[in-house]
């Protein structure tokens, strides 16, 4: 069996330390205040800079797809080496950075053609994206192979889920990604938005006055989840993904490991420009995906 490579477009918004402990290629996103200088996420610009344009400057972002050349030019070295390629990318829903991985896998595989890429559709993002990619990278590392990974990958990336809350509609309105989330934008005032990332759609669940009520509400939808699935809890993996408010995930974070019933070991997820740009700051949320071995 070939070794593979896994790769993912930066929206997984996965912590560095995971990164190098996986060994896991990420193909960034680009970011722009002025829709003039464009910057590469996490290399051209961090997320702490970032925040600040939003928070302090009062500027709004866009964001830009990789190219069908940046796969190209990411996935080439490690085909030159002998590996096959495993690329998990951001919902289709949300972005074409799926599309520029798959025009970019069928250029290459002319050039190797004894070689093997696969490109998935997460149909996720942020954090939910971030714990597909690892459950990849725990599979490599059992052994099995690209081919089984991806299968499983397919089967497990609808349990993906992330519920959280944001502090306001504006970035996703401004975004043109507020879908069917458009029926909380009614009077909002002091109201906080509480929206399911569910399969590639923003799914409207309430709104709620005031943010520690709302952040009570973001852990009730994960105990809901679980009461009317039957699922049990200890077969999924879980994270915190969070923009700006660290004192609120942790909370959240307690709250999450008491009702589990184990720590979650993982960093907190900082939510990265590409999501972050239509979250906005504050944004916050509980993010998890039912484990490989548990299907």
């Amino acid at each position: 069996m070939r070794e593979y490579q896994l790769f993912s477009d930066s929206s997984c918004d996965l912590p560095e330390s995971l990164i190098l402990e996986h060994n896991i290629k990420l193909i960034p996103f680009y970011v722009s205040f002025n829709q003039e200088n464009y910057y590469k996420e996490n290399i051209e610009i961090s997320k702490e800079t970032f925040y600040e344009y939003l928070t302090e400057k009062r500027l709004f972002s866009k964001t830009s797809l990789p190219s069908v050349q940046d796969y190209i030019n990411e996935f080439k070295p490690a085909l030159k080496e002998g590996y096959d390629i495993l690329c998990l990318c951001l919902t289709q829903k949300f972005s074409g950075s799926y599309q520029s991985a798959v025009n970019a896998k069928h250029i290459l595989e002319e050039q190797y053609p004894n070689s093997k890429i696969y490109v998935v559709d997460s149909i996720q993002a942020t954090a939910g994206q971030g714990l597909l990619l690892l459950q990849a990278a725990y599979m490599k590392k059992a052994g099995l192979s690209i081919e089984k990974n991806v299968e499983n990958l397919n089967i497990i990336k609808p349990t993906a889920r992330i519920m959280f809350t944001v502090d306001t509609l504006e970035y996703l309105m401004k975004g043109r990604r507020i879908g069917k989330v458009v029926a909380l934008a009614k009077d909002m005032l002091d109201l906080k938005p509480l929206i399911q990332l569910k399969e590639s759609e923003l799914i409207p669940y309430s709104n709620i006055r005031g943010r520690k009520k709302s952040l009570d509400k973001v852990f009730e939808m994960v105990e809901e989840y679980f009461s009317q699935t039957g699922e049990n809890p200890k077969d999924y993996d879980y994270c915190i993904a969070n923009a700006t408010t660290m004192k609120d995930a942790l909370f959240l974070q307690k709250r999450l490991e008491k009702y589990i019933g184990s720590d979650i070991t993982y960093p907190i997820f900082q939510i990265g420009v590409t999501i972050g740009t239509y979250t906005g700051p504050g944004a916050i949320g509980i993010c998890f995906v039912k484990k490989y071995d548990r299907t």
